[in-house]
């Protein structure tokens, strides 16, 4: 694998828009100058740019810079774009960005109607 995750501290999905022309340079220097990151320890940083089927990961092995490029062919990546945040993120919600799944659940929690059903035996109707 080029990327063990094993050894990656954190996970940040940068919020927002990027440039993705920007290069390992340019990235880096966002994570640098914009949330006051350290690029150079071992923490995987997330790019999504204007479209909504790619975005870039860069990541220090130790002793160079990795930059990977993702692009779905099919469907789109649910990105939070509203934020100019660097948000952390669990190795379980990485996984589900790479194989193309929302990072959050989708599914809520249940809430019981307020009405409750009554019993036809109890109310005297069978």
């Amino acid at each position: 694998m080029l990327i063990d995750l094993n050894r990656i501290t954190q996970i940040y999905l940068v919020c927002g828009k990027t440039d993705l022309r920007r290069g390992i340079d340019g990235l880096a220097t966002i994570v640098q100058d914009q949330y006051q990151l350290n690029p150079y320890c071992q923490n995987l940083y997330l790019f999504f740019g204007t479209r909504k089927d790619r975005f870039k990961a860069l990541y220090w092995d130790g002793d160079g810079f990795i930059l990977l490029y993702k692009r779905f062919e099919n469907g789109r990546l649910q990105w939070p774009t509203n934020e100019n945040a660097a948000k952390t993120l669990t190795s379980t919600q990485l996984t589900r960005l790479l194989t193309g799944w929302s990072i959050e659940s989708t599914i809520h929690p249940v809430v019981p109607p307020k009405k409750t059903l009554v019993n036809r035996e109890s109310s005297g109707k069978v």
